[in-house]
């Protein structure tokens, strides 16, 4: 396996758009793998639509990957979605690295659009299968439950052939979702404790279903700050993260220096990770470019080998 570490940000803490693109070119000029772009549709909180971001990403850049974190496939029209990934892959020469989900039962985007989220698995399965022959097919004719499509296509193709698709979420739905229809895998907020079962139940699932994932293509993230636990941002988030994932930040979060970070992200490959999605924890936008330089100078020269 080669570990390789990206960053995620929906927006960075009080950014504008010329902090946004400065943060993003200190990510293009280093040795970071990927930019990732969480969905927030229905948010008070500042945050970036992830297809149109990726698209202005995409235009800035010339060498480095992004993808979504992931983008809730039932919220989704498949015919857009497939045309939005082949267009950004094909204007981005082969950088995109599309991630889907279902969204959880208590994601606000339902109650705010008055879907009801019962039955969203069924939904994603059908596009996804619909999505990727899209992607392959020249003309696609479709009957499922939920899509009919007849003679259907979509120009130009995108360049990477078969285009990535990782899948995201732990449930058993997710899991023989990825074992039959992916190419890698993206944990949510979990642990390394956490991961290491789906990862398992996902190559036994794969295998049944005659099929193979890439050792490379597992992948998980944390947050991460150069600093301590005492700071400010951390106790607010801390609180934020026990209430919303229950899990406990201090067997998630990495605090320190690049000694804790790098060691989390060891904890990590021991039960399969290699692709990394670390947020800076940070509470100005010259608080996040800081600790993504950070990241870049300490971190990276000797987890990516």
């Amino acid at each position: 396996m080669s570990t390789r570490i990206g960053v995620g940000a929906a927006l960075l803490p009080g950014a504008t758009p010329a902090s946004f693109f400065r943060w993003i070119d200190l990510c293009e000029e280093s040795d970071l793998d990927s930019i990732w772009l969480s969905e927030r549709l229905a948010s008070r909180q500042p945050a970036l639509e992830p297809m149109a971001a990726i698209a202005a990403i995409a235009g800035r850049t010339k060498r480095i990957k992004f993808g979504m974190n992931v983008v809730l496939l039932p919220l989704r029209d498949p015919l857009v979605l497939a045309t939005q990934c082949a267009t950004i892959d094909f204007l981005s020469e082969g950088r995109l690295l599309p991630a889907f989900g279902v969204g959880a039962l208590n994601a606000p985007e339902w109650r705010a659009t008055g879907r009801k989220p019962q039955g969203r698995g069924a939904i994603a399965d059908e596009m996804i299968d619909l999505i990727v022959r899209l992607w392959e097919e020249e003309v696609v004719t479709f009957e499922g439950e939920h899509f009919r499509y007849e003679s259907a296509s979509i120009a130009p193709k995108p360049i990477q052939q078969p285009l990535p698709l990782w899948i995201g979420g732990s449930s058993d739905a997710a899991i023989k979702r990825t074992a039959k229809r992916g190419t890698g895998w993206l944990a949510g907020i979990q642990t390394p404790a956490q991961v290491a079962p789906v990862i398992k139940q996902i190559k036994t699932a794969a295998r049944e279903a005659g099929r193979t994932i890439d050792e490379d293509h597992y992948g998980a993230g944390f947050p991460f700050r150069f600093g301590t636990w005492d700071d400010d941002s951390i106790e607010r988030t801390a609180q934020a993260y026990k209430k919303f994932s229950k899990n406990d930040p201090v067997k998630l979060f990495a605090i320190g220096g690049a000694d804790e970070i790098v060691a989390r992200v060891r904890d990590y490959e021991e039960v399969g990770i290699s692709k990394f999605v670390l947020r800076p924890l940070a509470d100005s936008e010259e608080d996040a470019y800081y600790q993504t330089q950070r990241l870049i100078e300490e971190v990276l020269p000797t987890v990516h080998t």
